[in-house]
Parts: C-alpha cells; sequence; structure tokens
C-alpha cells in the first residue's frame, strides 16, 4: 500500500545532527579535474531573493575545487514543466536542473535521469543524512534520482496580535479554528477568519489527512483515489464548510491560488491562514507594520495532534545527456550539503535537504521558525510517488473539486465521487 505519512527527521535524528562534517560536503570534491570542462544548470527562478551573490559564491567555489566553471540560468516555475518536457524530447537537457518533488518521478520515468544512488553511498553518512520524505519523493522503482536540496511545509499563519486582543491561543483542534474564526468575525467584520483558496490545491490534503482520509492508495499497479472515502469526505466537509458554512472566507476566494492568499494577509485582510514555512519573511517584508503581530502554529488534527501537511521543496537531478555525470555530482554535492545548503536556506527561509543542516532550525525557539520545523519532523507528508501524479495536477482534478463545492455547484459528496473517479482514472494511465 502507498505509504502516506513521510516523517521528515526520524525521531532519531538528534543522533545524526552531528554529521555535518562527513556529510557536509567533507568529501574530496577536488578529485574530480574538471579543468576546461563547464556544466549547464537550471535552477527555478524567484525562491532566493538574493540568488546573483549565491550563485556566484557557489560558482567560484565549484571552480576552485573542480576546475570546471558553471552555466547557471534561472527558468519560470511556470514554464518550467513544458521545457523540461521539450528538452527531454530533443535531447537537449542540462547537466543538472531543480526539479520539484512531483517532477522528479516523471523525469525519471521518462529515461531522463541519471540514479544517484552510487554516489550517494559513496559519501560517509550521508544516506542517512537525507530527510527522508524529500528521498522518498525522489525515488523511483527503488533508485534515487533526485538528490534532497531544500523542503518546507505548510503550517496556520496567524495576525498574533488579533489572537492576543481576543484572548484566543493557538488552535489545538478544529473546534479551536472555529472558536477562534467566530470570535475574529465577530470583533473584526473587516476580516475573513480563514479564507479558504479554492485553486490551492495542497491546503486541501492537509484535512483529509487530518481526518485520517488518504489522497489515494496503491495495491500492487493499480491506485485508488480514496478522496471519496468517509474519512477524506469529513475533512474535505470541515474545510470547505468554514467558508460555506462558518462564513470565515468570501466568494472571490473561491478562484484564490496561495498567493492571493498572502495578499490579502498582508493587506490586513486575514486571521489565519494555511501558509508556508518560506513565507513570513516575505509577509513582512511585503508589509512591515506585521512586524511582531504574525504567529505560527501546526496544523491541528481533528481532535489534536499534527495534521500531515505535504513536505514540498525540489531536488536537484542529473540528466543522463550530460558528458560528465561525476563532475556533475560534485555540484550537486556542493549544493545540497554543507556550507551551501545551510546558506541557502537561510536565505530563502525553506528547511535544508539533509538532516545536519537542520539543527539551528530545530533548536530554535523563534516562534516563526519553531513550529514549521516541529510540523516537518511530525508531519511531513507526500502526495503519491507516482509520475502520473503531475497528470492529476495538470487537470487540476482537486481544485475543480473545491471550487465545485465553495461556488455551490455540486455538494461534497458528488464532488468528492467525481474527482475520485478522475484521480483514479488518470493514476492508471499507461
Amino acid at each position: 500500500m502507498h505509504k502516506r505519512i513521510l516523517p521528515a527527521l526520524a525521531l532519531g535524528a538528534a543522533a545524526t545532527l552531528g554529521l555535518a562534517a562527513c556529510a557536509g560536503g567533507g568529501s574530496d570534491a577536488g578529485s574530480t579535474d574538471g579543468e576546461g570542462q563547464e556544466l549547464t544548470v537550471w535552477i527555478m527562478k524567484g525562491t532566493n531573493p538574493d540568488a546573483s551573490a549565491f550563485y556566484d559564491e557557489v560558482s567560484t567555489a565549484f571552480e576552485k575545487e573542480t576546475g570546471a566553471t558553471v552555466k547557471i540560468e534561472e527558468i519560470q516555475w511556470a514554464d518550467a514543466h513544458d521545457r523540461f518536457v521539450t528538452s527531454i524530447a530533443g535531447g537537449t537537457t542540462p547537466d543538472i536542473a531543480e526539479t520539484g518533488t512531483t517532477w522528479t518521478a516523471e523525469f525519471a520515468d521518462a529515461g531522463a535521469l541519471e540514479p544517484l544512488d552510487s554516489y550517494v553511498d559513496a559519501e560517509k553518512g550521508l544516506r542517512d543524512d537525507l530527510v527522508e520524505g524529500l528521498a522518498v519523493a525522489g525515488t523511483y522503482d527503488d533508485e534515487l534520482y533526485g538528490m534532497p536540496w531544500y523542503a518546507g511545509v505548510r503550517s496556520i499563519v496567524y495576525r498574533a496580535d488579533v489572537f492576543e486582543e481576543l484572548g484566543l491561543e493557538a488552535p489545538k483542534t478544529w473546534d479551536d479554528i472555529v472558536a477562534a474564526g467566530e470570535a475574529i468575525k465577530a470583533a473584526h467584520p473587516e476580516m475573513m477568519p480563514f479564507p479558504v483558496a479554492g485553486d490551492a490545491e495542497f491546503q486541501v490534503y492537509p484535512w483529509v489527512w487530518g481526518a485520517g482520509g488518504e489522497i489515494a492508495t496503491k495495491d500492487g499497479d493499480t491506485w485508488t483515489s480514496e478522496l471519496d472515502s468517509k474519512e477524506s469526505q469529513a475533512g474535505i466537509e470541515f474545510y470547505t464548510g468554514l467558508a460555506t458554512e462558518h462564513g470565515f472566507s468570501s466568494a472571490g476566494a473561491t478562484t484564490w491560488k496561495e498567493t492571493d492568499l498572502r495578499d490579502a494577509f498582508t493587506q490586513g485582510n486575514v486571521g489565519m491562514m494555511l501558509s508556508g514555512s518560506w513565507t513570513p519573511k516575505t509577509l513582512i517584508e511585503a508589509n512591515p507594520d506585521l512586524e511582531g503581530k504574525i504567529g505560527a502554529a501546526v496544523i491541528p488534527g481533528e481532535d489534536g495532534g499534527i495534521a500531515p501537511s505535504v513536505l514540498g521543496g525540489s531536488h536537484l537531478s542529473v540528466f543522463n545527456t550530460t558528458k560528465n555525470a561525476d563532475l556533475a555530482w560534485e555540484f550537486v554535492k556542493l549544493m545540497t550539503t554543507g556550507k551551501f545548503a545551510e546558506q541557502w536556506s537561510n536565505e530563502t527561509g525553506y528547511f535544508p535537504g539533509v538532516q545536519s543542516a537542520m539543527e539551528e532550525a530545530l533548536a530554535s525557539t523563534d516562534p516563526l521558525v519553531a513550529p514549521f520545523a516541529e510540523q516537518m519532523v511530525d508531519g511531513g507528508a507526500s502526495v503519491p510517488v507516482t509520475p502520473n501524479f503531475g497528470a492529476v495536477q495538470a487537470k487540476k482534478t482537486t481544485n475543480s473539486m473545491m471550487q465545485a463545492i465553495l461556488s455551490g455547484q455540486k455538494d461534497v459528496a458528488t464532488a468528492t465521487k467525481d474527482a475520485a473517479a478522475e484521480m483514479t482514472e488518470l493514476l492508471n494511465q499507461k
């Protein structure tokens, strides 16, 4: 059966946090002679606001260690998938590229990627140092094709000043969310207590999992969506009910993406929302008046505990069109372990893809860091790891389901049944 919850760090992670010296780029990178060679690397644009300075630094270090130069090209997320598909078909892929966690299996299935297991296993301690959820998402047919680079999770972000004003605590159950929302609605009618964004797929799954449901399970070679199970329906009923029953959202939010949620929050129009670990800094930069007024909390399960949240992020993958896979791996290792992994994390607000670089975040008492770290450790989860999940996302199966419910076109039972049928069909296409 499909494994849903993928803890980002094992409970014994503390034992591995001291591995920075052996897993953090401590091997002999200079052993690969790249004199006169150049690697082409595609990185997604926008993740790191200080990307140019970072790329200059890492490129200089790589040239010093190997003699090779690096040409880093930033590409837009919106255009990236089509560009990858075209380049794979034409044999014009880069040596290395950032691949989103839901794309790695697809590109591996297409035969476009180099397996990385032999490289990882040759580095002392590195295999056990990988963030588990990212490693699983980067594995296809029992081979690792995506080296974990960075990760983030969504948790609850809320207006701490409003909660303090109303004597509220961070919600620990679903009933707490409703109670807090009702209090905000009464005291601040100008605010949406908890907007429900209809075009934001990863906002939906924590409520499915929090009620004990699943997105899809696998038996043998057959996938079955379980969005229409009793448990999944209960989670979706609760989440959409924040809008349709309690009036915590707005009709306009039916077509919102996550960026629309964040915009509304920065404008002072939102009391609570699901948002990524990488966003608090951005929210404050967009509206400096929010400094000291933002709180974060784990997403609670229905009756408490932590509801799983999609562990998002990226891998670095080596394409099999490269002329020097060994050299490409040296660049991947330099970017994903040691000081450059930590530097990327500090500059972007994402968590590193190796546990040894997570030490600072795990020990943090920062109220805008610690809850996300806890969410990642105890509730990092994955969407179904299959090349076909990209087709589900392209079809917007989950988003269409949400919009049908929020707009009143379908009830939860009908919408989830239709979505599950479509998802099952897409997941099993050959």
